[in-house]
């Protein structure tokens, strides 16, 4: 746990009791301030008094006392509307702020100079923030990994020389962090997202450029420039006197680290050298995980590892799960579950990665439904259709693909099975990427991909993939 002593003596608010606010109540505590909790669940509330915590109603005590507000991420704190804490804290000018905020203050306090690498983008700051702890813990870093992947920040140990950050943000969180100063700051892309959090995509591209404006005087900043705002971005901060690193996968650089194949390479002066190689590693499989791959390797050269080192690394990553995670072989059969798919950009990057798919697809549909998969639909050899989508997916597959309606899970994995060893391919791949949300049959997206895994290492004869 990481004390967080800047309110030492002060009383603070804390709303919202779920990991992260409850993490922060032990941190405050530790450090000395004195924490009103709240929460609008009664459940988490209950939890908060069971550690020993002061709990209220936050709307009927006087705000004028509090030093500030650490507000969970998941209120609101501008659009479409501020939470309610929010106005009752602006109300009394108490400053509002998150849990990252408060390991910021700490470490500026007592180790400013501590290794801290936050990531953030619209698409892949989990596998991008995976890849870079597991690379820092290769190169013989004491590496702490958490934020908006895993554990809340203010659980980790607390930051000193030796020891690494490396912290996936959010917009959300990010909003909340308005002192934000890592020694390396990533932005991987911004395309549309969380538009109801934050007005437009404008002010969405604002509140995720602050990570990488934010950077220390003598850090990096990282910015995937493969999409217009990000590329401005990148400007912007170059303007301003940052040292910018910029990466591609589409384009060469004239200076920066980009994408050629299956080769990572820096260009610099007219010059340009390979740092890395990511060809059959099927951790990192596809475009997307290429941009994932560079921009780990544009950290890890910043932080000063060697390529020798960097290249161990990627080639022993082991991925995410849920995440294009490869589950196990029966014969020239892969299974992958890919259950965070999903949306129909994350199942493109998944079908984009495979040759000869044997597709299960499905779950609680989203506006717009698999239309826009249509290029990829030639590399499908089959679709296995469950939930709720079931009927709409069938239809635009119509006569192109050919497709079975299994309904559940376990249908699905069966005759896929079955279907793709009969197939006689060379490299066959059963690939759960739903495009859906799972709530039709599965209370998240971890619980769906959770019971792939347990269905395809029951089947005979499968060899778990380690």
């Amino acid at each position: 746990m990481i004390p967080a002593t800047a309110f030492a003596g002060r009383t603070v608010a804390v709303f919202g009791l779920g990991d992260s606010g409850l993490a922060s109540c032990h941190a405050l505590k530790a450090g000395g301030a004195k924490v009103i909790a709240g929460d609008d669940n009664a459940d988490n509330v209950a939890k908060a008094a069971q550690d020993g915590f002061i709990t209220a109603d936050l709307r009927t005590v006087p705000w004028a006392n509090f030093a500030a507000l650490v507000l969970t991420p998941g209120a609101p704190l501008t659009h479409p509307a501020p939470h309610w804490t929010v106005l009752a804290a602006q109300q009394a000018g108490v400053e509002v702020i998150g849990d990252i905020e408060l390991f910021c203050r700490e470490r500026r306090r007592h180790a400013p100079d501590a290794p801290f690498v936050a990531i953030t983008g619209t698409n892949g700051k989990s596998t991008t923030t995976a890849l870079i702890a597991h690379l820092m813990r290769v190169a013989g870093y004491d590496t702490q990994m958490g934020g908006n992947i895993g554990t809340a920040i203010l659980s980790l140990e607390p930051p000193r020389m030796g020891r690494v950050h490396v912290i996936e943000m959010s917009s959300y969180q990010i909003d909340l962090s308005p002192s934000l100063d890592p020694s390396v700051g990533i932005l991987l892309n911004i395309s549309e997202d969380h538009i109801d959090r934050h007005g437009t995509l404008e002010n969405y591209a604002a509140v995720k450029a602050r990570l990488v404006a934010g950077v220390q005087p003598q850090g990096t900043s990282i910015v995937g420039v493969d999409d217009g705002w990000s590329r401005n971005i990148a400007d912007r901060l170059e303007r301003s006197g940052k040292r910018v690193v910029r990466i591609s996968v589409k384009n060469p650089l004239p200076d920066g680290i980009y994408v050629e194949g299956e080769t990572v390479l820096l260009a610099s002066g007219g010059a340009r050298s390979e740092i890395a190689k990511f060809g059959g590693i099927g951790s990192l499989r596809g475009l997307h995980n290429a941009q994932n791959a560079a921009c780990a390797a544009a950290c890890a050269l910043a932080m000063g590892i060697d390529t020798d080192t960097l290249q161990d690394g990627l080639r022993s990553f082991p991925g995410l799960a849920h995440r294009m995670e490869q589950v196990g072989r029966r014969g020239k059969v892969l299974f992958v579950n890919d259950s965070k798919g999903t949306n129909t950009d994350a199942a493109a990057h998944a079908l984009s990665s495979f040759a000869d798919v044997f597709w299960i697809a499905g779950g609680k549909p989203k506006l717009g439904g698999i239309a826009v998969l249509t290029e990829y639909f030639p590399r499908i050899r089959k679709a296995y259709l469950i939930g709720e989508a079931a009927p709409e997916f069938s239809a635009t597959l119509g006569d192109h693909v050919p497709h079975e309606i299994s309904h559940t899970l376990d249908v699905a994995v069966a005759n896929a099975a079955r279907d793709a060893e009969a197939s006689g391919l060379a490299n066959p791949v059963v690939l759960l990427s739903p495009a859906c949300a799972s709530f039709d049959q599965y209370r998240n997206f971890e619980i769906r991909g959770t019971r792939f895994r347990e269905l395809v290492t029951a089947l005979p004869g499968v060899t778990p993939v380690v």
